[in-house]
């Protein structure tokens, strides 16, 4: 890829995630300051924990996205390391929004034992799970699933990984079949259809309800529709975002490079290390396509950068908890400001009177 392309793919990147750090660190303190008991409800427990993986996005993963280019030499287990930690992001995200689903389908079809089930230790309890099996399943290939698991080992040392650095990038330590038949296939699309389930039976549940229930009941029905579709658009956006990239990889494990053209790869000075086994040595195949996917990246990056702008537009009391965060924030500017003004009023009220006493002393006789 030419240089000046590579800087329009760094810049964007920076962009992404900017704005994934300053509006998930938005939603954060929107619904722990600005929502009245909003950590009691199980959603908005969950909603930020989606916020801090998508902020983590802005803070690691996008920075990562840009060293892991094949620009620095690490150690493999380094940059196994550091890849994975994309993984774990991105695992957190999905298991984040199969909570929303779950709970949701349980707040609709169990409300009796809902609020037996819902509280806050065993909210806070399932987000810990939600990160615990994040963290299990995106360092999966450091146990082993990983093309540095083929390659020779130093006989004095007793890790499995060679200790040699090589230039790091993501797939030349993540393996395709890993990141297809685990990471895609497992850990992705088998939430992802039990969540596209859950939201079917939970609008199937809501029409039939609103049908039968008097006007009294239909607002609080109508809000928990409105709430779920602002949900489910969540699930879309980030189904849109995540399942090219994915797909890219399908094709460059099952047809190779040459079945992605030019245009759709980020190409340039990613090369595609082969390691050989007989000869037990590294060889880069420069004339393949780069391994990284530049549209399918950025536009996974900037997944986490729109999901506080779904947020602001969909669900009213973040709405509200936004203006009330946006409020309290003006007035501490609004009183920092006046307290600036007031001590150089002070200082220079100060400053006259002392030269106004130094010069009543000069005139003195």
């Amino acid at each position: 890829m030419a240089e000046w392309s590579w800087i329009v793919y760094t810049v964007l990147e920076v962009l992404i995630a900017v704005a994934c750090c300053l509006g998930n660190v938005l939603v954060v303190c929107a619904v722990c300051v600005g929502i009245r008991d909003s950590l009691r409800e199980p959603t908005f427990c969950f909603l930020v924990s989606l916020a801090v993986a998508d902020s983590l996005v802005g803070v690691a993963a996008v920075p990562l996205a840009v060293l892991l280019d094949g620009w620095v030499s690490l150690t493999p287990d380094l940059c196994l390391l550091l890849s994975c930690v994309v993984l774990v992001l991105t695992q957190a995200s999905v298991l984040s929004l199969l909570a929303i689903a779950v709970d949701r389908y349980l707040r609709l079809h169990t409300p009796l034992r809902y609020k037996a089930l819902a509280t806050q230790k065993h909210t806070w309890l399932a987000v810990s799970v939600c990160w615990l099996l994040s963290c299990l399943l995106g360092f999966t290939p450091l146990f082993g699933w990983n093309n540095y698991s083929c390659l020779p080992s130093d006989s004095t040392n007793t890790s499995s990984f060679p200790t040699v650095p090589l230039p790091c990038t993501f797939l030349s330590g993540i393996s395709l079949p890993f990141m297809v038949y685990f990471n895609f296939l497992g850990c992705i699309m088998a939430p992802l259809l039990v969540m596209m389930l859950l939201y079917a039976r939970i609008f199937w549940s809501l029409q039939g309800r609103l049908k039968e229930s008097c006007p009294q009941a239909q607002a609080s029905l109508l809000r928990e529709k409105r709430l779920a579709c602002s949900l489910a658009l969540v699930l879309i956006l980030f189904t849109i975002c995540w399942i090219p990239l994915h797909l890219m990889n399908c094709l460059l494990l099952f047809y190779g490079p040459q079945a992605i053209t030019q245009g759709t790869l980020y190409t340039g000075r990613l090369h595609i290390y082969i390691y050989i086994y007989r000869e037990r040595e590294r060889e880069r195949e420069g004339d393949l396509t780069a391994i990284f996917l530049f549209p399918g990246i950025l536009l996974s990056h900037a997944n986490s950068a729109v999901n506080p702008v779904v947020y602001a537009y969909r669900i009213p009391k973040i709405q509200q908890a936004y203006t009330q965060v946006w409020r309290r924030f003006s007035m501490r500017l609004n009183c920092c400001h006046g307290e600036k003004q007031i001590q150089q009023s002070r200082t220079g009220s100060q400053a006259n009177h002392t030269a106004t006493c130094r010069s009543g002393q000069k005139t003195t006789p």
